[in-house]
C-alpha cells in the first residue's frame, strides 16, 4: 500500500491541475462575457442615438406644422375681421 504522504501529494498535484484547468476556463468565459457587453452597450448606444435622431426629426416636423398652423390661424383671423 502507498504510503499516505505520497496519495496526499498525488491528490494536490490533481487538484492543482484541475484549479489551472478550470482557471483557464473561467478567464476565457470572463473574456466572452466582456465582448458581449461590449457588443450591447454598443446596440443600446446605436439605438439611443437613433431615438434622438428620430426625435428631433420629430420635433423639426412639429416645428414646421406648427408655423404651417399658425399662418392658416392668422389668414382665418383677417378674413374674420373682414366680414
Amino acid at each position: 500500500m502507498a504510503e499516505p504522504e505520497n496519495h496526499t501529494l498525488r491528490l494536490l498535484q490533481e487538484i492543482r491541475g484541475a484549479v489551472g484547468t478550470l482557471d483557464g476556463k473561467v478567464d476565457r468565459l470572463q473574456s466572452k462575457v466582456e465582448r458581449n457587453h461590449e457588443e450591447l452597450t454598443q446596440r443600446i448606444d446605436t439605438i439611443r442615438q437613433a431615438m434622438l435622431g428620430e426625435s428631433v426629426l420629430g420635433r423639426y416636423a412639429t416645428a414646421e406644422f406648427e408655423e404651417r398652423l399658425a399662418a392658416l390661424e392668422q389668414r382665418i383671423s383677417v378674413l374674420e375681421r373682414r366680414g
